[in-house]
């Protein structure tokens, strides 16, 4: 089955409409996440993410990336 970090109180975040901060880069978008705004950690910052129905069975780690881009001077 996927892997997935359980969050407390996640029905009562889901209705407030608050960002959920998470660490687990490789925790799996569930159904019941659809919705919801969660800032996820790239090693340096939380980069917020509006969870869609297109995102379903990805983990969270695949929207944040963690290198910066490449820019030649």
């Amino acid at each position: 089955g996927p892997f997935f970090r359980s969050f407390p109180n996640l029905l009562e975040l889901k209705n407030t409409n608050q960002v959920i901060k998470t660490n687990a880069r490789n925790c799996t978008i569930l159904p019941n996440f659809v919705g919801m705004k969660f800032a996820v950690h790239n090693g340096k910052n939380y980069i917020p993410i509006q969870v869609t129905e297109s995102m379903i069975d990805y983990k969270f780690g695949f929207f944040v990336p963690t290198r910066k881009k490449f820019s030649y001077r």
